[in-house]
């Protein structure tokens, strides 16, 4: 429920920039965009999410989690973008948009697993529900938990029915020609990824469960999970692994990896960002969002819906810059809606703060 959702501590957060940021604080103050390349367990902190003056929260008045409004985070005043190493940045920068027509998105979302998923596709499922009483309870995408079971398949994963909105959501952001270019249900599947031109689209996204070795049986490589060959009757499995993902040919700005599993149980999630992301932009996408914790569905959609919305508005304004702009709005005016009403507030940072912007931020500004 919302009630167990804890309070963030803006204290050992700000107590951590203290430590990260403030003792070079003169060197990047007056910058508007900051490209940190993290070591370890810090590849998965968005620093954004770090108070830069001390401060108490205040209390709730209208809304739940409205107090985190007037924490000072990061992302006020900077965008923020994770690079893998230094040198990264001047080969993903130095990548040229290949020559030709491009189209503005491509999405694939809400894959069924199994034979009784697909059959009961058609239920309405909502982003989030408010139970009966005073109890509320928010839907999060989480990591399936496969690692407790002996034997695991994809036929086991669960479904994420919401990412279906999420893919039409930014589809209609971007203009995009939702018969050709939205791949959702059993046509979320990896025979049509491997077999179709990706190269031409700006934005590509992968909303779905994105694994780690040993997650499923025989699993020996990060893969993103699309309709088994139960659903589809297809010659593959199911299962996009990096090696794949390395053999596709991209032109990329984005590539989205939403509601994707990053940190596994055995608290080697880094090597899942690291994995697929390397993948990626070896394929030729330019920047890579990914997700560092089980994200809240109906702020994910709202997410990125503004920012897609946002970059379609504004093609001169960089990713960073784009994303950063997204958190002021989830901070500020974001809230979840339920029979008309409004019920809380996306204030706070588990709603907001769980994407990271990896690679190139700068987009169409070379400023940053």
């Amino acid at each position: 429920s919302l009630g167990d959702i804890p309070a963030f501590d803006v204290a050992a957060a700000h107590d951590l920039y203290g430590k990260l940021l403030q003792p070079v604080e003169a060197a990047w103050l007056n910058a508007k965009s900051l490209l940190i390349v993290a070591d370890g367990a810090l590849g998965q902190l968005p620093f954004s999410l770090l108070p830069v003056k001390p401060v108490k929260l205040k209390r709730d008045n209208r809304l739940l989690f409205e107090g985190y409004k007037a924490v000072p985070w990061l992302a006020k005043t900077h965008s923020v973008t994770l690079l893998p190493s230094v040198a990264s940045l001047k080969s993903l920068r130095g990548t040229r948009v290949a020559a030709g027509p491009r189209r503005p998105f491509a999405g694939f979302g809400d894959p069924y697993f199994n034979r009784p998923q697909f059959l009961s596709a058609r239920k309405t499922l909502q982003p989030f529900e408010v139970a009966a009483g005073p109890v509320q309870t928010a839907s999060l995408r989480s990591k399936p938990a496969t690692r407790t079971a002996g034997s695991v398949t994809i036929e086991n994963l669960p479904r994420l029915p919401d990412t279906r909105t999420e893919i039409e959501d930014i589809a209609h952001a971007l203009k995009a020609d939702s018969n050709r270019d939205i791949f959702l249900g059993e046509k979320a599947s990896e025979d049509t990824v491997k077999s179709m031109d990706l190269s031409p689209y700006r934005v590509i996204s992968f909303a779905t469960h994105g694994l780690v070795p040993g997650d499923l049986n025989g699993l020996s490589q990060p893969a993103l999970a699309l309709s088994a060959p139960s659903v589809t009757r297809g010659k593959e499995d199911g299962l996009l692994t990096m090696g794949e993902i390395l053999g596709l040919k991209l032109n990329a700005d984005w590539a989205v990896l939403s509601a994707c599993n990053t940190a596994a149980a055995d608290g080697k999630g880094a090597e899942a960002i690291s994995g697929l992301g390397r993948a990626f932009f070896y394929a030729g996408a330019r920047a890579l969002l990914v997700s560092n914790w089980p994200v809240h569905s109906g702020a994910t959609t709202d997410l990125m819906t503004t920012l897609f919305n946002l970059q379609a508005r504004n093609p001169g304004l960089s990713r960073a810059e784009s994303l950063r702009r997204t958190r002021l709005h989830m901070i500020e005016k974001g809230s979840a809606r339920v029979d008309g009403k409004t019920a809380f507030s996306y204030a706070h940072p588990i709603f907001w703060a769980p994407f990271t912007l990896v690679g190139d931020g700068g987009g169409a500004q070379s400023g940053s």
